[in-house]
Formats: structure tokens, C-alpha cells, sequence
């Protein structure tokens, strides 16, 4: 009988372990960049239902990602971009850009940001640039899924920095809850590859 080797090893021990850090649909499939997903609660019900644009504060487009009261509404589906890289899986801590498969026209851009909003003090994310939120201030920077409670949260680090924070929820009775930088709780969410047609859960378990 063959005696193990050091490359045996590591492929016994190193494959599982990377593997395990991937980041997973709802049906345990690995995401991948370029792919479409709904970005949903990790509990349905209460919790609500996916994400989506909406227009806030005293802007006249809507370029502020919200999270949908209603549970039974997937929102708008996003892609994941690995800067640099065309390709790859997906795993937990992979830096990402995020942008929504549609965009109002009166923006260039469906990417994610976060910008501040200054009538309610908090860092909420939208999509564009700084000219999509005038009178505002704007970070770049990149996103990043790490695994949390029931599902996965995102993490938001700023450009040049090491500051890091989680995403979470924030409600001023928009029609939904902004998604916003907190050091509070975080939004527990899952992902659902999306179907060109599909925009409401057909069945709620």
C-alpha cells in the first residue's frame, strides 16, 4: 500500500477547506461572477423581500438601493464583478463589485456605492457616482460576502483604507429599508440565480 505524500495532503486537506469558503447559492451552487442573482433575506416572511432602486431624500432619480417590505418580490438582480479578473468563483472575502442588470436612464452607471446622506446621517448604498448624488459624499471602494447567521452579509471596505463595515438595514418608511454601512446587526441574506422572467416568488414555503 502507497504511503500518503505531502501532495496528497493537501489535496485531501486544502480542496475541502477552499471549497467550504466558497460562497454558495440558495441550492448550494457555487456563484459565479457574470451570473445574474436576486439578493434576498436569508428568512422569509417579516424580514421582506429583495433588493431594489428607489428614489429618496430630494433626488429625482431613483439610485438608492432599497430592500422591498414585501416578501414575495425578488427585486432587481445583480451581477458580481471580481476587479481585475473575468472569471473564477466566487469566495467568502473576495473583493467584488456589484451592479444592478438594470438601471434608470438617468444614471450612467448600475454599480454600487455608498454615499452619505446627510438628512438622515447615515452611509447608505446606491448606484452611479458622486454627480448621481449631488451634495453628497461619495466612497469608492469594494464589496465583499462573508457568511453570517442563516445565510451571508456584505461587507463594504473603503478604497484605501482599512476600514471595513457590514451591511445592514435602515427604515424611514420609504416603501423599504435602505441598505446601509452599521456596526450593528447586518442583513442576513442569501442569493437565487435569476431567470430573465421571473421578478415574484410564485410560492412562498
Amino acid at each position: 500500500m502507497m504511503k500518503p505524500t505531502l501532495v496528497s495532503f493537501f489535496l485531501l486537506f486544502a480542496f475541502p477547506l477552499a471549497f467550504a469558503q466558497q460562497v454558495l447559492d440558495i441550492n448550494d451552487n457555487p456563484i459565479f461572477p457574470g451570473r445574474e442573482y436576486y439578493i434576498r433575506p436569508a428568512i422569509r416572511g417579516p424580514p421582506g423581500g429583495g433588493v431594489r432602486l428607489a428614489t429618496t431624500g430630494n433626488s429625482k432619480c431613483p439610485a438608492t438601493v432599497l430592500q422591498d417590505y414585501n416578501e414575495v418580490i425578488n427585486g432587481i438582480s445583480v451581477k458580481f464583478t471580481i476587479p481585475g479578473v473575468s472569471t473564477l468563483e466566487i469566495y467568502e472575502g473576495t473583493p467584488l463589485e456589484i451592479e444592478f442588470t438594470k438601471k434608470p436612464d438617468c444614471v450612467e452607471s448600475s454599480k454600487w456605492i455608498i454615499f452619505v446622506d446627510n438628512d438622515i446621517g447615515k452611509a447608505c448604498a446606491g448606484i452611479g457616482g458622486a454627480e448621481d448624488h449631488p451634495g453628497q459624499q461619495t466612497f469608492p471602494g469594494t464589496f465583499s460576502i462573508k457568511k453570517y447567521n442563516f445565510g451571508y452579509k456584505l461587507v463594504f471596505c473603503v478604497a484605501g483604507s482599512s476600514t471595513c463595515l457590514d451591511i445592514g438595514r435602515y427604515d424611514v418608511g420609504e416603501g423599504g429599508r435602505r441598505l446601509n454601512l452599521t456596526e450593528g446587526e447586518a442583513f442576513d441574506i442569501v442569493f437565487v440565480e435569476a431567470s430573465s422572467d421571473n421578478n415574484v416568488i410564485k410560492s412562498v414555503v
